[in-house]
C-alpha cells in the first residue's frame, strides 16, 4: 500500500469543505457576542464542576448564589445542551408566517388567472356574437358607485304627455264632476 491512500479524502469531503478554513480541533467556536458577561460566567463555572475541576458549593459561592439556585442553572444549561444535540430538520421550515405568505401568493395568482380567464371569454362572445349571460362583478360594482342618469322617456310616453297637454275643444280638463 502506498502512503497515499492512508490519507486519501473521502468522495464528498472535498466539495463540503471547499472555501472553508480549516479548524483546530482543540478550540471551540461559541458566539460570545451575543450573550451577557453574567451568563458566559455561570457557564464556565458549570463546565468546571462538570470536569470536576470544582465543586458546586465552590461554584455557588462564587456566583453569590444559593446552592439549589446552582443546581437550577445547572440543570437548564444540561437542557439546553440536550436541545442543542437534537438533529435538526433539512430544508426550510415551515412557519406560520410562511404559509400565510405562500397562501397569499397563491391567492393573488388565482386572481389574476380568474381575470384572464374572464377576459377570453368575453373576447371569445364578441367574437360568436353571443351576448354576455352575466355582467362581470366588477362592473357591477362600479355602476353602484356612479350616479345614474335620468332616463330619456319613449316615445310613446311622449305622445301622451303632448295629447294631454292639448287643450281640447270643449275647454280645459278639469277634475272629476261633483
Amino acid at each position: 500500500m502506498t502512503s497515499h491512500s492512508a490519507t486519501a479524502v473521502p468522495p464528498g469531503a472535498a466539495a463540503r469543505n471547499a472555501g472553508q478554513k480549516p479548524t483546530r480541533p482543540g478550540r471551540p467556536k461559541l458566539r460570545t457576542d451575543a450573550v451577557s458577561a453574567e451568563a458566559r460566567r455561570q457557564a464556565a463555572a458549570i463546565l468546571e464542576v462538570l470536569a470536576g475541576v470544582r465543586t458546586p458549593t465552590e461554584v455557588a459561592g462564587q456566583l453569590a448564589i444559593s446552592l439549589t439556585r446552582y443546581y437550577i442553572i445547572e440543570s437548564r444549561a444540561l437542557q439546553g445542551l440536550v436541545d442543542a444535540c437534537e438533529p435538526r430538520p433539512r430544508g426550510r421550515v415551515r412557519t406560520p408566517a410562511s404559509e400565510l405568505a405562500a397562501l397569499r401568493r397563491e391567492c393573488e395568482q388565482l386572481r389574476r388567472q380568474a381575470a384572464r380567464q374572464q377576459a377570453l371569454l368575453r373576447v371569445t362572445e364578441r367574437t360568436m356574437g353571443l351576448t354576455s349571460s352575466a355582467a362581470p362583478t366588477s362592473a357591477k360594482s362600479e355602476n353602484k358607485s356612479r350616479k345614474k342618469r335620468p332616463r330619456k322617456p319613449k316615445a310613446r310616453a311622449l305622445q301622451a304627455a303632448a295629447v294631454l297637454q292639448e287643450p281640447t275643444a270643449a275647454g280645459p280638463v278639469r277634475g272629476p264632476p261633483p
